[in-house]
């Protein structure tokens, strides 16, 4: 706040004794430099929000206050984007859409697969169960996908998770 800002809040016989040589004028600009780092945060505080600009240590904040409490092991960059689909993970979670979007981000790679009709004993599909099948690459991971798994997933569905390779023309 600049001194004359903060003079136009004094009140009115403080603003008529205001002359140079007052000492009210040094301690306006004492006021003024104690003022100037706070106002200087303040500027700032938009990018100490956005997850793509937000310091290192301040991230992991971010992704608790958006509800994304999951250790994320594939690195800072990629829970910074986490919390910036954060919205969208949010709206579709529960569905496998938003179970593959959030693999997706966590680790960067395209080449999940869920299956839904997975077959059981009998050679039917097993009422609410799934198939997860991740790159070979992220079994180091596994703790953070099935930890991304159960909590996207419905609580009354099942399921099971490969590392490997896709089987072709599963969806």
């Amino acid at each position: 706040m600049k001194r004359n800002e903060i003079t136009r809040l004094l009140p009115g016989v403080f603003q008529r004794t205001l002359h140079e040589d007052s000492p009210l004028v040094a301690l306006m600009d004492v006021m003024e430099a104690l003022h100037a780092p706070s106002e200087a945060a303040l500027a700032e505080l938009p990018a100490l929000f956005h997850p793509l600009r937000a310091p290192e240590r301040f991230v992991p904040f971010l992704a608790r206050w958006v509800d994304l409490g999951v250790p994320v092991t594939t690195g800072l960059g990629r829970m910074r984007e986490l919390v910036a689909a954060a919205v969208e993970l949010s709206r579709w979670r529960g569905t496998a859409r938003g179970l593959l979007l959030f693999l997706r981000t966590a680790t960067g790679r395209e080449d999940f697969v869920i299956e839904e009709q997975v077959p059981g004993a009998n050679g039917r599909p097993r009422p609410f169960h799934l198939r997860v099948r991740a790159p070979a690459e992220l079994s180091a991971h596994r703790p953070m996908v099935e930890a991304i798994i159960e909590r996207e997933k419905p609580a009354y569905v099942t399921y099971e998770l490969h590392f490997g390779q896709p089987t072709p023309g599963a969806s």
